[in-house]
């Protein structure tokens, strides 16, 4: 064989590798991520980040904090992130705010992995944007201060996200709404609550954004969804496990999780473009209009969790 003919012949194996997806690098390089999380009060937190350290798919670059207490938040991540392996991973935190509401997992941040201090959320966020314009999805799971302090700084940069993922707003269903029981209407949801200005600045961003609300994030772990995934002995079940006992409540929501999911697997809460203004005492309103949203109106909780569990407890 000529070598003319050896060359046309491997140009040919390289055409066709990559039309059926050997060379297939790119399309494994982990998706870059920031989350943005108020850990501390509720427990469905630590269980987003639960999901996102199991996930080779996902790049955590880095976990900020948000709403009230800051520097407790972030050392309850040092601490989450050191005993599961991921101490690496960066932690920042936000301006503290004024709150009353009870942090029932402070006593976790009191232990090793803790750190005495750390740097500012908003121009870490903003940096990372920088450095990897149009390859960051911000996967918002707290109060909107963060995000809306960094809109304030910098529009232009924050415009450069590949998207934000949040979990907030309540569309068509409210609190206690789980699809079988009687309707409840919509209602202020707590992040979107407790910064309506920040989560007006979102929505009028011009950003990508995917929307999990009440409507379908209100994912009951049961008795013996948490009897099978605490007894797997791992660390991140481990410390679920701790977390949980420190929440010091029976059934978890695990609104916060969904974020995650989606990221991962998108047909799990799939979205519909929608205009939503969100108004002066903090509802989301479905208003005709331009599209502004992708907003994930409901999800089948057996397929969500069939798909949590397995993920996260896997050894």
């Amino acid at each position: 064989m000529s070598r003319a003919s050896r060359g046309s012949i491997f140009c040919m194996v390289l055409i066709l590798a990559s039309s059926a997806g050997w060379a297939h690098g790119a399309a494994h390089v982990p998706e870059k991520i920031i989350i943005d999380t108020d850990i501390g009060d509720d427990v469905d937190d630590a269980f987003a980040l639960a999901i996102a350290v199991k996930s080779p798919e996902l790049q955590v670059l880095g976990v900020t904090t948000t709403f009230g207490d800051t520097e407790a938040r972030a050392k309850i991540a040092d601490r989450f992130l050191g005993e599961v392996g991921h101490g690496d991973i960066p932690v920042l935190a936000g301006k503290a705010t004024a709150t009353k509401n009870p942090m029932s997992q402070r006593k976790y941040g009191d232990g090793r992995f803790a750190k005495s201090s750390h740097g500012d959320a908003v121009e870490f966020l903003l940096e990372q944007i920088r450095k990897y314009p149009g390859e960051i999805t911000l996967v918002a799971i707290g109060p909107l201060m963060n995000v809306g302090a960094a809109i304030d700084k910098d529009a232009a940069t924050f415009r450069k996200l590949k998207r934000v993922v949040l979990m907030g707003g309540s569309v068509r269903r409210g609190y206690g709404d789980l699809g079988y029981t009687a309707p409840v209407p919509p209602m202020p949801e707590w992040n979107i609550l407790n910064d309506v200005a920040s989560a007006q600045k979102l929505f009028a961003a011009g950003v990508p954004l995917y929307v999990m609300p009440l409507d379908s994030t209100q994912l009951k772990l049961d008795e013996v969804k948490r009897a099978f995934l605490f007894s797997q002995g791992t660390a991140v079940t481990d410390q679920l496990a701790v977390l949980y006992h420190l929440w010091g409540r029976e059934t978890p929501t695990l609104f916060d999780p969904m974020t995650l999911v989606f990221v991962l697997r998108p047909e799990l809460c799939p979205v519909t473009g929608m205009h939503i203004r969100v108004d002066e005492k903090g509802f989301t309103r479905e208003e005709p209009g331009a599209v502004n949203a992708q907003v994930c109106l409901d999800s089948n909780a057996e397929d969500f969790f069939r798909f949590y569990l397995k993920w996260v407890a896997a050894r």
